[in-house]
């Protein structure tokens, strides 16, 4: 492993650095209510039933929420000691802010471990912290690799010390609680510590104690044996008839390009893709610059880490986006690799590490306006959460492009809040067997229960589960919900909403009572879709024979 000598650290390599960079992560966050993550409202409300399930009979019938030991309970968990002390909002809100903060520890952590000491260029890999997963909402996910970074480095820190038996006794148990955490976060740590282990068994030949590369990556598999206890939680997670999900969209190369270009998307795309270009061009300058060499440790890493992302399907078990979440830390790992030569001058290092600095304040500079932005929109629109009365029964139709907008609304879930606040029905629920404790049971709103229903656009879109506002309006069933809330909603016939009296507005967006609930008929199907539903008939009639 690669190791400074003992001059005196940097101001960037000092410890008090590294609390102000882990503390300035949270900036962005401080400031919204709610995190404007597109996916969290909607969990968010999963957590809310999961603390009233047993004491409110109304949930259940709505509502079945089973605990089970699966990987992807990080923050489901976490919530239920912190909200009795702030909570549910407030320790969800903390919680989120913790993961930037415990993602920039465990990326400067491991720079130490590995480099001996902090190298300037790993200022540069600190905005990824708040990447497209993070916009996303993928809490859970990301808590697992903030926490795997963060482990990682200390099984880097206990190989270096020769601690093997402790760290044997110690990561049993926490790739367990890392797995249960989220499953993504427990496999990236095994690769990063076979990874580590392969160099670090390779590099035992000098004295006479290690192998060739095949024998280094026997050695390797046996020392990592202690990560190994979550692979029996999986055969029990996965095998059962309650598991639902498929695992399918391989090799799909136009989305994985988009993935690493949308690496740090938010709301500017300029702003945004130029961040992204200065992040290769370190690389590109890593790789052609002589002042500038990498850790074999944390490129071989970094390697592995983008076999994966190579390999790895868009939907795992019915998860869609499995691959475009490991792409920015395949990059973090890359530039973390990276350090100056001893030759280089304090100066030239110091230069670099500013660039660095002011490059991550930018960073958050952005992230915290745009977030202040999404914040106000929040505070609009959950101004009709007081005219829904508690136990009612809410269909939301959030209006979205057939095209991919650079800066999403992030109101998809939003909805969610009715549940979180006002306890009532919401049908932006996630319904997977296997993949959470929730799946929904309201059978009375048919095709109008869980996600995606919610999501609306102005005409059919191919290859999206997504209808025309047009569609829902008149096909939802009118005898099974209370209100329908409209959020940014595309053009609509005005007739479609007859028998609606709207009881709140801003802007476009309206909330509106169902006072009548004759159900009107349903526009056409259009012809491909039509074609497509005669031939799944066609095939569960061969199916049945």
């Amino acid at each position: 492993m690669d190791r400074g000598g003992g001059t005196r650290n940097a101001w960037w390599q000092t410890r008090w650095f590294v609390v102000a960079m882990a503390l300035a992560a949270a900036i962005p966050l401080i400031w919204p209510e709610i995190p404007p993550l597109v996916d969290l409202p909607g969990h968010m409300a999963r957590y809310r039933v999961s603390l009233v399930y047993d004491d409110q009979p109304w949930i259940r019938q709505w509502y079945d929420f089973r605990w089970s030991l699966i990987g992807n309970l990080g923050i489901d968990l976490l919530v239920i000691p912190l909200s009795h002390l702030f909570g549910l909002e407030l320790a969800v809100k903390l919680i989120v802010m913790s993961i930037p903060v415990l993602t920039v520890t465990g990326l400067l952590w491991i720079a130490r471990e590995v480099h001996g000491r902090i190298p300037a260029t790993a200022l540069f890999a600190l905005p990824l912290a708040y990447n497209y997963a993070f916009n996303f909402g993928f809490v859970n996910f990301l808590l697992s690799m903030a926490l795997a970074l963060n482990l990682f480095a200390l099984w880097l820190r206990l190989a270096r010390l020769g601690r093997f038996d402790l760290r044997t006794v110690l990561f049993v148990p926490l790739s367990s609680a890392l797995w249960l955490c989220h499953t993504f976060g427990w496999g990236v740590l095994g690769v990063l510590a076979f990874s580590a282990e392969m160099i670090r068994q390779h590099d035992l030949r000098k004295d006479g104690r290690g192998g060739h590369w095949i024998e280094s990556w026997v050695r390797a598999g046996l020392g990592c044996l202690p990560l190994a206890l979550p692979m029996v939680f999986m055969i029990f997670w996965r095998s059962g008839d309650h598991v639902t999900g498929k695992t399918t969209d391989w090799f799909n190369w136009w989305a994985k390009y988009n993935w690493v270009k949308m690496i740090l998307r938010d709301r500017w795309k300029v702003w945004d893709i130029a961040s992204l270009l200065v992040l290769f061009a370190i690389l590109v300058k890593g790789v052609r610059d002589r002042r500038i060499t990498y850790s074999r440790n944390l490129v071989l890493s970094a390697l592995f880490l983008l076999a994966v992302y190579l390999l790895l399907p868009r939907i795992v078990f019915g998860s869609a986006y499995a691959d475009m979440r490991l792409a920015p830390f395949v990059l973090a790992i890359a530039l973390i690799a990276l350090r100056p030569r001893p030759g280089i001058t304090p100066r030239s290092a110091a230069t670099l590490a500013m660039l660095g600095l002011v490059f991550y304040g930018a960073r958050l500079a952005g992230t915290t306006w745009s977030y202040w932005l999404y914040d106000r929109e929040y505070d609009r629109v959950l101004t009709a959460l007081p005219h829904v009365p508690p136990r009612a029964r809410v269909v939301s139709f959030v209006g979205r492009r057939c095209g991919d907008a650079w800066a999403y609304t992030r109101l998809e879930h939003i909805p969610a809040m009715m549940l979180v606040r006002r306890m009532a029905y919401t049908n932006d629920q996630w319904s997977m067997a296997g993949a959470q404790q929730l799946t929904v049971r309201y059978r009375a709103a048919r095709g109008f229960a869980h996600d995606p229903s919610e999501v609306v656009t102005d005409r059919w879109c191919r290859g999206q589960f997504w209808r025309p506002l047009t569609y829902s309006l008149a096909a939802f069933p009118r005898d099974a919900f209370d209100y329908v809330w409209l959020l940014n909603p595309p053009p609509y016939d005005p007739s479609l909403i007859k028998g609606l009296t709207p009881v709140w507005r801003s802007g476009r967006d309206v909330l509106l009572r169902v006072d009548d609930r004759t159900q009107p008929p349903p526009p056409p199907l259009p012809d491909y879709l039509l074609r497509i539903i005669a031939q799944q008939r066609l095939k569960g009639v061969s199916s049945a024979r």
